[in-house]
């Protein structure tokens, strides 16, 4: 079963780190957003995969905007 990761608030995504087909582990950083200059971790719920990386540098997300889907 994949896990989506889902954006909890409206903020610039500042650096992606993980990219797709990447093996992660629970508690490693995906991407790191930044909202009123304060950076936040993204970070994988589950040892897996990355399967997508829905978010590059730069964009803008959105509460529950898509931000990676673990399998």
């Amino acid at each position: 079963m994949a896990d989506e990761i889902r954006a909890e608030m409206v903020a610039n995504v500042w650096k992606v780190v993980a990219s797709a087909g990447d093996t992660v582990s629970e508690g490693d950083t995906l991407v790191i957003l930044e909202s009123m200059k304060m950076e936040i971790p993204v970070v994988a719920e589950s040892d897996g995969v990355v399967e997508q990386l829905a978010v590059n540098e730069g964009d803008v997300v959105q509460d529950g905007d898509l931000i990676a889907v673990i399998g």
